[in-house]
């Protein structure tokens, strides 16, 4: 048995002290932390956190440990059962997969700060916490008076906890599951609302697989004072960052709900559909895989439908979240240079960053459209009897359950067993290839009775200067170029500090000065790197940036009605 131990001396200086104990048998061990967590395909470089790496022998005498790579140490065992690894981890970062530790909370994603062996990762893990007697603890592995149990290193790195006095809790009953909603905050929780809604979504999801992988789940919230957005999933919980506290149950409800509902999906794809080059996790180096379009783009595509599905979300609410996805898309110029499938495999060098612009695209946004459009090829393959759905029940069935990963060519083998359809071309065109969506997206919005349309975006810096640019106290920096637009051929560089046109201060109004000057010559003032440099920019008759929507059409006939009644199901 491996045991843990987690005490918090001194909360406001944020080091969690840890100890860890291994059964040892061999002349030398490795002791590990992981580079990376799972529901992130980067390294995290967690070792970054750790301070004063201590062992000890079963005599309780102290040891050398020797740092061999950036987070291992071998240690010489030949004399010794057992060895006692101590160490401090500096917990400051409060996300929905970090760990964190204050004067209110120890939060923990074990992943993040547990050491392991591979000799023993395998073995039951027993994790004793050192905390107030007024804290509760939330989380998915099984609690004996403040000692939590799980079955393995892997069990233990895919289970965050959350110790606090002010956690709130309810559940809800979906299918032969009780899911478990837990608040962390200052929150005021409308729980017959929440418990309608997610009840909802949760029983569709389970409708459409049959099952649901594990007996008991946990919804872990972090809600924050100031704006956040963020989830992780894990196979028998979540945990979800959002804020501000005034707007959750108001303006941002419709995200509590869409994250909510994206990372329950995820039970069933990652954590247990999960890409062969993942079964098993390797926390020791990166597992490059290029399904990440299944992994996320599936998810954030079935996330948001199912909350339509459920009745939670109206058509209108849910065509608001595609749009979203779809501008995203359309705004991204580095759809026609990297596919999504090379986008995948490059999670791991710069995949949740804007990285070099117009360089890759995101496997969230080209996957979800990819999914749409795969739901939308099935279901007229086969006069509306299957859809997606099917697909991912499939391989829920055929592959998580066996214990066995899915690879691409499993992917496309299952989508034309269920289809009776190719999907050749379609992987070959547009998830390893960069040809344009706009035409298949047109295609299949028209059969369930949508248009896409799209007007000329409404900022005019954007609209007919073709640029994008961000609030920087009274100036504004630029974001984004349109390639060959008017603000790219004045010579307009992504990071430029945008200080005045025509000799007129911005004073925190762009886009009123632009207006006031729209048939004028513009000579624009730019600071960048600690100078000031002038520009003209160029009128051109044209535009450039879109916004574009999904709307239905005012009459749709038979076949459309039918087709967007069966996608609603």
């Amino acid at each position: 048995m491996v045991n843990y131990s987690f005490s918090i001396e001194n909360a406001s200086q944020q080091y969690i002290q840890i100890k860890a104990t291994f059964e040892v048998s061999k002349e030398t061990t490795l002791v590990r932390l992981p580079s990376w967590r799972p529901g992130r395909y980067e390294l995290g470089n967690f070792a970054k956190n750790i301070k004063g790496v201590k062992v000890y022998n079963d005599e309780n005498k102290r040891i050398d440990a020797v740092k061999v790579s950036k987070d291992a140490w071998e240690i010489e065992t030949t004399s010794t059962k057992t060895i006692r690894v101590e160490y401090a981890y500096y917990a400051f970062d409060l996300n929905a997969g970090s760990t964190y530790l204050s004067k209110e909370q120890l939060y923990v994603n074990p992943v993040n700060c547990c050491v392991f062996t591979e000799e023993t990762a395998q073995e039951e893990t027993k994790v004793e916490l050192h905390i107030p007697t007024s804290w509760k603890v939330a989380g998915s592995m099984k609690n004996e008076n403040n000692v939590l149990i799980a079955a393995n290193f892997d069990e233990l790195a895919d289970s965050p906890f959350i110790c606090s006095a002010n956690l709130q809790h309810d559940s809800y009953q979906a299918g032969e599951t009780t899911f478990h909603l837990w608040f962390n905050g200052q929150v005021k929780p409308d729980w017959e609302r929440l418990k309608k809604d997610f009840k909802a979504f949760s029983e569709k999801q389970i409708e459409k697989f049959v099952e649901f992988p594990v007996e008991e789940y946990h919804f872990l919230f972090q809600i924050l004072p100031t704006k956040a957005y963020h989830g992780v999933e894990h196979c028998k919980s979540t945990v979800i960052c959002l804020g501000p506290t005034y707007d959750l149950f108001g303006p941002i409800y419709k995200e509590l709900l869409g994250v909510s509902s994206h990372e329950l999906y995820h039970t069933w794809n990652v954590k247990a559909i999960r890409p062969i080059e993942m079964y098993p996790y390797d926390f020791t180096k990166e597992n490059y895989s290029r399904l990440g379009y299944i992994c996320e783009g599936v998810t954030t595509y079935m996330g948001d439908l199912f909350l339509l599905k459920s009745n939670v979300f109206t058509l209108k609410q849910y065509l608001d979240e595609m749009n979203v996805q779809l501008q995203k898309h359309f705004d991204n110029h580095a759809r026609f240079n990297y596919s999504v499938g090379d986008s995948s495999f490059d999670t791991w060098l710069d995949g949740y960053t804007p990285g070099a612009p117009g360089r890759k695209v995101s496997i969230y946004t080209e996957g979800c459209l990819l999914a749409f459009v795969t739901d939308v090829m099935i279901m007229r393959a086969t006069g509306n009897h299957y859809s997606l759905d099917a697909v991912m029940k499939n391989l829920y069935f055929d592959f998580a359950l066996q214990g066995k990963g899915v690879s691409e060519a499993d992917y496309i083998a299952t989508l034309e067993n269920i289809s009776g359809i190719s999907f050749k071309e379609f992987f070959e065109l547009y998830v390893h290839g960069t040809n344009p969506y706009e035409a298949i997206l047109t295609e299949s919005f028209e059969y369930l009775g949508l248009e896409l349309k799209h007007v000329p975006a409404k900022a005019y810096s954007m609209g007919r200067l073709g640029f994008k640019a961000v609030p920087n106290g009274a100036n504004f920096l630029v974001a984004a170029l349109y390639p060959g637009g008017p603000a790219d051929l004045a010579g307009f560089m992504v990071g430029d500090e945008l200080v005045a046109v025509n000799g007129y201060q911005f004073n925190g109004e762009l886009e009123k000065w632009f207006t006031y000057f729209t048939d004028d010559q513009k000579t624009i003032t730019i600071s960048r790197g600690g100078r000031l440099v002038e520009t003209t920019i160029p009128e051109v008759q044209r535009f450039f940036y879109s916004e574009y929507s999904v709307v239905e059409i005012a009459e749709p006939n038979n076949l459309q009605k039918k087709a967007l009644e069966h996608w609603k199901k």
